[in-house]
This record gives C-alpha cells, structure tokens and sequence, in this order.
C-alpha cells in the first residue's frame, strides 16, 4: 500500500506540540512553520510507510511534490528521508526534479540532507559531474552549496579533479553559506588526504574566506 499525503498530515497533526513549533520556528528565523517534532519523534510518524515504500522500487514524487509545497517544515524532512531511504531507485533525469526541491523553500536544514542522495547518484552515475560542475558556477549559491558538499564522505571515492574544479569556482566568496561549505568539504577530505587539503590550503590561500581556512584546517 502506498504513502497517501493526506494520510500522513493527519498523522502529524494528531501529537503536535504547539509550543515546541514556535520555538522551532523562532530558530530557523520564522520562515518555516513547524508541528513541533524533534527528529526520531518525526521518523517514527513515517518509518514503516518508508518501509513500504522500498517494496514499491520506485520513487513517488507526486507524494514528494506535495511535501514540499506543504507550509510545515517536517513535511520537507520527510521529502529529504524518503529520498535518502529510497535513493538506489533515483535515476539521473530525477536530477531536475531534485534541483526544485533545493530551490523552493531553501535553506541549510534541507540542503545538507539532498546533497545525501546525490552523492550516492554521482557514484553510480558519472553524467552527475558535469551537472554538479554546471551546479558549482549557478547564480543560485544553495546549488552551489550542494556542488561543493555532494562528495562529503565519499573518503577514499573521492574524485578529486572534481573536488578541485568545484571549490576553485566559488573563492574569493563573500556568502557565509559557500564558505562554510568549503572549509567542511576540506575537513571532511582531510581525514583521507591531508597533504592534498593543506596544498590546496596553501595555494588558494589568498583567495579563501578566513572560515574557510578555519574550518578545512581543524584536522591538519
């Protein structure tokens, strides 16, 4: 049986916490609503229909779409779940159906759990390089957030040249967003290379945000 989005409304309208939603909402600067559930009370709501789902072996994203157009921000973290459960069923033209979802109600929560089932796309699929080279240059600096965090703990399936292409595109960078990313792309890369990041460090160095530097040095 499949996921049905009224159903699952209902099921979140059944327990929520008012009080815990403004505190939410006041934390991610009020602009998302919130029914108030931290994050494993949230999974359990949805964990067996999850279950479900991957007997389907397909990805609804008529259910996803209305997730996300949904006003209440638990809504969009269970879109984010249920691509990361089902993500070995995405396929590459589902790419511009995840490029919506990173630039409709867009910020750091969701980002950084979309860039999760990309990556393991772009393992299984090369064309996901050019689009996340083409992603790295876009005038929208969340795509290019998901270009330079998507190989994130990739370790030693790291494509580097890629690596390399990407963070070189977005120095001498004033958004705090972009630059944050950098310095986690070359913390997370330093643990498998260190040599690599610190060169990359040294050579770029003039060009890097001070958190940047900050950042991809901690383990060096």
């Amino acid at each position: 049986m499949k996921m049905n989005y009224e159903e699952l409304k209902k099921k979140f309208e059944e327990n929520q916490d008012p009080k815990r939603a403004t505190q939410m909402k006041r934390y991610m600067r009020n602009k998302f609503d919130f029914y108030g559930y931290q994050s494993l009370a949230r999974k359990v709501i949805y964990h067996q229909d999850l279950l479900l789902e991957k007997q389907q072996h397909t990805i609804d994203w008529q259910l996803l779409k209305q997730a996300w157009q949904d006003s209440h921000r638990e809504m969009q973290y269970f879109a984010c779940d249920y691509l990361i459960a089902l993500e070995k069923y995405l396929q590459f033209e589902d790419l511009d159906k995840i490029r919506q979802f990173v630039e409709e109600k867009s910020w750091w929560d969701t980002i950084d759990s979309l860039i999760k089932p990309i990556g393991k796309l772009g393992l299984r699929d090369s064309r996901v390089d050019k689009v996340m080279l083409e992603w790295s240059r876009d005038s929208n600096f969340w795509l290019r957030r998901v270009a330079i965090e998507h190989q994130l703990l990739r370790k030693k399936n790291m494509n580097v040249k890629l690596l390399n292409t990407i963070l070189e595109n977005n120095l001498d960078q004033e958004e705090f967003f972009i630059n944050k990313a950098i310095g986690w792309a070359l913390r997370d890369y330093s643990k498998t290379d260190p040599t690599w990041v610190q060169d990359f460090i040294q050579i770029h160095q003039d060009n890097m945000a001070p958190l940047s530097i900050k950042e991809g040095s901690k383990y060096l």
